[in-house]
């Protein structure tokens, strides 16, 4: 039996050189450059000072202290409390970490000076005196620069610290089981460097890289090296293999030279002193099994939505892993929510018909908009993992009277084998939104719509105003499968034959919808 059950146990994720990683593209590099700060400050707001454990990493007093990156005060207030004549230096570029450090029930003005800093950009000499620091430690911090920043920020270290100062090292290696899963995951921006599903950002070091970018920026390497452990999760027979690199550099005066190889009684003894850490006290996450993705409630988020008298609880990916999905239907779309609110106050677009939804996603707002006037309603997407919580939110959110109405299927537009299970087709109302953001699924899209349309049957488009396909496609699309453009509305006005614009009626109480919005809705008919 045991044999057996170790049989069982797997290595989650290929290794990265096998994986087909494609890098985000260069909007998404850029913004996640310009809004770094934007980022960490969000995941200070949602985890406060409860993500990174303490760090008791050092076992010899200093002087004065410089914790980089220094987050909640994870390593600031273990040294107070282990010596008590320090002073401490802590900086981080979230304007949240540091309000939490002062926060602290700990924290001392004579103690700790704590500001932000982007190291990127800002002079340290102007924050803290030149040579006046003994010891900095980069924590789980220098992976989060740009690689090209990295040589800036370590010339910055160097100005504020001691002839003969001491850096002091640990971060992500080449390898680590993190970075597997995001080259998985295509998100990778450029050679070891990758985007987490928060916005935040992690480059993973090699010896040579590491080693190369402190010697050829005034320092000499004392000691370096990379620590592998394979943690098990016995529950779910995973094995996961984590990988993190330390190293001890010192400051060098211009012109002495570099003692690379040697190692002194520090860097030795706090070699062995994190070797011989116990795993459960990894600084790597609270949660390691949401962090990579092992439950499938990571990153869900619920959303209040009022819709025709009913709060419906509607759970979608959360909005800081929105912009790192890579499928489309786990996202609560705008479009979505006007169109629902349409259907609520224009019961008679869908009231006795048969209707079909296109690319419903996990939400289905409009199906459950549609259910209680609808004699069928079927809510479609090509996605399992969007019909799976597409389930769990219509059970939650519609009585058994109305769920009864209304029947879930996979549908991957042009599927010959989709369609036909497709309960009966012949559908007087076809509805989809936020459906025309690729151009090779147009055509597909509307061959679907033609074969399951009823010959009398409409169909409705909605999109955002921000146009992904070009009208000309669509109604090319539309024309070469028998549907011809009946009315339009085009960023919030009207001009086609009166049909949409009378679902924005006074009477109809939606008028206001129309104000500054920039929205797009094609109504058709078969020609």
């Amino acid at each position: 039996m045991a044999a057996a059950r170790e049989e069982k146990k797997m290595q989650i994720y290929a290794s990265a050189a096998a994986a087909s990683g494609r890098e985000v593209s260069p909007y998404w590099r850029e913004k996640y450059e310009r809004d770094a700060g934007k980022y960490w400050d969000k995941f200070y707001k949602r985890h406060q000072d409860k993500f990174f454990k303490d760090r008791h990493y050092l076992d010899k007093e200093w002087g004065c202290h410089f914790s980089v990156g220094c987050g909640a005060g994870n390593t600031i207030f273990p040294l107070l409390s282990s010596f008590p004549d320090i002073f401490v230096h802590g900086c981080d570029f979230s304007a949240r970490a540091i309000d939490l450090v002062k926060a602290h029930k700990d924290f001392r003005d004579d103690r700790i000076n704590a500001f932000v800093c982007d190291l990127t950009v800002d002079d340290l000499s102007e924050k803290i005196p030149s040579s006046s620091v003994d010891v900095v430690t980069l924590v789980f911090m220098l992976s989060a620069v740009s690689p090209e920043k990295m040589p800036f920020v370590v010339q910055n270290i160097r100005k504020v610290l001691k002839p003969n100062g001491r850096v002091l090292l640990r971060d992500y290696a080449t390898g680590d089981l993190a970075q597997e899963r995001l080259t998985c995951k295509e998100q990778q921006i450029s050679e070891n460097f990758y985007v987490r599903g928060d916005g935040t950002r992690a480059f993973y070091f090699s010896i040579d890289f590491l080693t190369s970018l402190f010697v050829n920026n005034g320092f000499c390497t004392l000691d370096i090296d990379i620590c592998h452990r394979q943690i098990q999760n016995r529950s779910l027979e995973l094995v996961m293999n984590r990988r993190w690199i330390q190293a001890v550099f010192m400051a060098i005066a211009d012109g002495a030279p570099h003692l690379k190889g040697e190692k002194n009684e520090l860097s030795i003894r706090n070699e062995s002193r994190m070797k011989e850490e116990n795993p459960d006290d990894l600084d790597i996450s609270d949660a390691i099994t949401a962090m990579f993705d092992l439950l499938p409630s990571a990153g869900k988020g619920t959303e209040l939505i009022e819709l025709g008298g009913r709060t419906l609880r509607i759970k979608a990916l959360a909005k800081e892993f929105q912009h790192t999905c890579r499928s489309t239907g786990l996202l609560l779309w705008e479009s979505a929510r006007l169109m629902s609110k349409i259907l609520t106050q224009n019961p008679s677009i869908v009231s006795q018909k048969r209707v079909l939804e296109l690319g419903c996603g996990s939400a289905g707002l409009c199906s459950m908009a549609a259910a209680p006037f609808a004699e069928l309603v079927v809510a479609t997407d090509g996605d399992p993992k969007s019909l799976l919580l597409l389930r769990e939110n219509l059970t939650a959110n519609l009585p058994p009277i109305l769920l009864e109405k209304v029947i879930v299927k996979k549908l991957v537009w042009g599927s010959e084998e989709d369609m036909a299970e497709v309960s009966g087709g012949d559908f007087d109302v076809v509805i989809g939104t936020d459906v025309t953001y690729v151009a090779e699924a147009i055509s597909p899209l509307f061959e679907t719509a033609r074969k399951l349309i009823s010959d009398t049957g409409a169909a409705a488009g909605r999109g955002s105003g921000q146009k992904r396909v070009s009208e000309d496609s669509i109604l090319e699309a539309a024309s070469r499968n028998g549907f011809r453009l009946v009315d339009r509305l085009v960023n919030g006005v009207c001009s086609g034959g009166g049909i949409i614009s009378s679902w924005f009626s006074s009477s109809s109480g939606q008028e206001d919808l129309l104000q500054g919005t920039a929205v797009n809705i094609m109504y058709f008919h078969l020609a």
